[in-house]
């Protein structure tokens, strides 16, 4: 575990970081070949392979006033047949994380594995004329 992340971690209170290193595990457990960092104050994973923290990321743990989100950068992009997605920004969504069985969901790892087959370039050139429409 690198420095800055085991200080994030540290940072938290002992009951959210319960949720945090149990939704953690579920992400690299679900994509080991995913790099972890703290980006933008939250635990991030992306895809070296794939492109930098932005187009290569896969999904981000986020603590805003002691809530836990799993965050998708790409998330309006995610097929989401739960309905788990929630969000209104151009292409951001997130699942909220109310306690620990919210974690063991089968639906989360769905998503994550989801995310991290998506490569937004490849998207973005698929759907160019819903994304951008030509005159």
């Amino acid at each position: 575990m690198h420095a800055d992340v085991r200080a994030f971690l540290n940072n938290l209170s002992p009951e959210t970081r319960g949720v945090v290193s149990a939704l953690r595990a579920v992400v690299l457990r679900t994509i080991p070949q995913a790099e972890e960092s703290v980006v933008w104050g939250s635990l991030s994973y992306h895809r070296p392979e794939v492109g930098g923290r932005v187009k290569g990321a896969v999904c981000q743990i986020v603590v805003k006033k002691g809530k836990v989100r799993l965050d998708f950068i790409h998330g309006v992009r995610l097929a989401d047949p739960s309905g788990l997605l929630q969000g209104k920004q151009l292409s951001k969504r997130y699942v909220p994380i109310e306690a620990g069985e919210d974690i063991g969901r089968p639906e989360i790892a769905d998503l994550i594995r989801e995310a991290a087959a998506l490569d937004p370039t490849k998207w973005a050139e698929r759907h160019a004329d819903i994304t951008h429409p030509r005159p």
